[in-house]
């Protein structure tokens, strides 16, 4: 890779947007293998980057993090990852439920104010569309109670019907919601059950919010969800 010119630029940039996504220091060599290059050129682009008033702190050994008062010039972006994020955007708008396409226009609006202006019209005129063979989940219920719920880590008392049409009331601890083809499934932990379950949010027939946090955090949940494999189960039974 060129030492100087418009790659040089665009590798500096994406080293400051690594380092920011890091909250502890993150060593030299981890970011010299995510941008490809050598070790001795990272330290070059660090000490280029210091230079031009970019408050990164650190040093070979010890890792390398940046100031959270350093603010990140306009977004640049590659035309490949204005496509993505057109397209991620216009997938949730189109099939996500109202509450999440409600927060797609407002990302689209924040991602538009921040980027330069030949950026904009690549983002405003991405040629990358969305199918319309799914169903929409625009009028699905409970979903932003649901996020809440997950977020603050909260039991949910909730009944369920089943496909079979058997009714049962269930404590679950939510952790993830999944969009599939025509549906949403929550995944939790159901205390019923003592076993995780994937639940139909259109079956779900009341949700009450239980004051108490269940004992294990999101991300522990996920991990054991997948060891147990069940990221590629059939969506919607319980």
């Amino acid at each position: 890779m060129s030492a100087s010119g418009p790659k040089r630029a665009e590798r500096l940039l994406n080293l400051l947007q690594i380092l920011y996504q890091h909250r502890y220091p993150v060593s030299g060599n981890w970011l010299a293998k995510e941008l490809s290059v050598s070790l001795r050129t990272l330290y070059r682009d660090i000490c280029a980057l210091r230079a031009q008033g970019a408050d990164i702190q650190g040093e070979a050994g010890t890792g390398f993090i940046l100031s959270r008062s350093h603010h990140l010039p306009p977004m640049m972006f590659t035309p490949e990852q204005l496509d993505a994020l057109a397209l991620g955007l216009r997938w949730v708008s189109a099939y996500g439920d109202a509450g999440i396409a409600k927060a797609a226009s407002e990302v689209t609006g924040k991602i538009r104010q921040g980027l330069p202006a030949k950026l904009k019209t690549l983002f405003d005129e991405s040629t990358q569309l969305v199918g319309r063979t799914q169903v929409a989940h625009h009028n699905f219920e409970n979903l932003n109670s649901l996020r809440s719920a997950i977020r603050r880590r909260h039991k949910i008392r909730t009944g369920y019907t089943d496909r079979l049409g058997n009714v049962s009331e269930r404590t679950i601890w939510p952790f993830a919601l999944g969009y599939f083809s025509g549906d949403i499934v929550l995944a939790a932990w159901c205390e019923k059950r003592n076993a995780f379950r994937h639940f139909d949010v259109t079956r779900l027939t009341f949700l009450q919010l239980v004051p108490e946090s269940y004992p294990h955090s999101r991300h522990s949940l996920l991990q054991m969800w997948r060891s147990a494999g069940l990221d590629n189960t059939i969506p919607g039974r319980a």
